[in-house]
């Protein structure tokens, strides 16, 4: 991995219900609270239980407070449909090793190769890249893509 420079940095897009949606550069090694704060904070009361707060920054990523992404929204690059609201996503980047565990065929072995893989690759950028984790095959895959978020 290249040495980072003091000129590099993340830049990540917040909207939602923040007080000054945008985009924004933020220092290597930010977390989605540092986003969020460089937006001004939250505005009203949303709910941030699902988001990850302490999940470092992946360079492009959107960043969406106290809202759900639009129906066939593109999402770093990947259009991707999203269910109705009775049926949650799991985050890849936020989910803890047994939320992983409550998706169809997932257990605890292949939950812990997610998380090892998320935390060695700093994020997943894309849901397709969920098939780069041992274990996660075409069939799998098939299963999974239309239940996972990032």
């Amino acid at each position: 991995m290249p040495a980072v420079s003091p000129t590099m940095h993340v830049t990540v897009h917040v909207a939602g219900k923040v007080r000054h949606p945008g985009v924004f550069p933020l220092q290597p090694g930010a977390r989605v609270a540092d986003a969020i704060k460089a937006a001004g904070g939250v505005r009203g009361t949303p709910d941030t239980g699902t988001l990850n707060l302490a999940r470092r920054l992946v360079d492009g990523e959107q960043i969406l407070v106290g809202v759900s992404a639009p129906q066939g929204a593109t999402v770093q690059g990947t259009t991707q449909s999203i269910p109705s609201l009775d049926t949650p996503l799991i985050d890849l980047n936020g989910a803890t090793a047994e939320q992983l565990e409550q998706l169809p065929g997932v257990g605890a072995v292949l939950a812990a190769r997610i998380v090892e893989y998320r935390d060695a690759h700093g994020g997943f950028r894309s849901v397709d890249q969920i098939k780069e984790v041992t274990g996660i095959g075409p069939a799998k895959f098939s299963d999974l893509k239309d239940k996972v978020r990032v």
